[in-house]
């Protein structure tokens, strides 16, 4: 993928949460709880194994920062962060992405595991 076809890059600036250099956040279009946002880097690289080490402490930089905002306007009980990284892994827009997700208590009905779940029916290691 390339610039030009980035589905992320053509998000309009004023729609950004936050951003720096190297970094940019939005909403998930496709949110899974309320707040739901990504962290991308400028850069088109297909995954965050690509990434240069300034570009994931930039996307760090922005976690705390998007986090803090979600913390304010919706006062989550936890978080899920985590990334797809390949066709197999569910990735299905190739420009590297992190997902940030605010949870909310009984928003799962068994929540242990977390991205555990991502393997369907391997995330509960609590049932005996």
């Amino acid at each position: 993928m390339d610039a030009r076809s980035s589905p992320f890059l053509a998000v309009p600036r004023t729609e950004h949460l936050a951003g720096n250099n190297l970094c940019f956040a939005i909403r998930d279009a496709h949110p899974v709880s309320p707040g739901h946002a990504l962290i991308i880097p400028w850069r088109v690289v297909e995954t965050w194994f690509e990434a240069t080490r300034e570009e994931w402490q930039a996307a760090l930089d922005l976690i705390d920062q998007v986090r803090a905002a979600l913390d304010e306007e919706l006062a989550p009980d936890g978080y899920n962060l985590g990334l797809n990284a390949g066709r197999a892994a569910g990735q299905t827009v190739f420009h590297a992405h992190l997902h940030l997700i605010p949870r909310f208590h009984g928003d799962a009905e068994n929540p242990v595991g977390g991205v555990r779940h991502a393997v369907v029916g391997r995330g509960h290691y609590d049932a005996g």
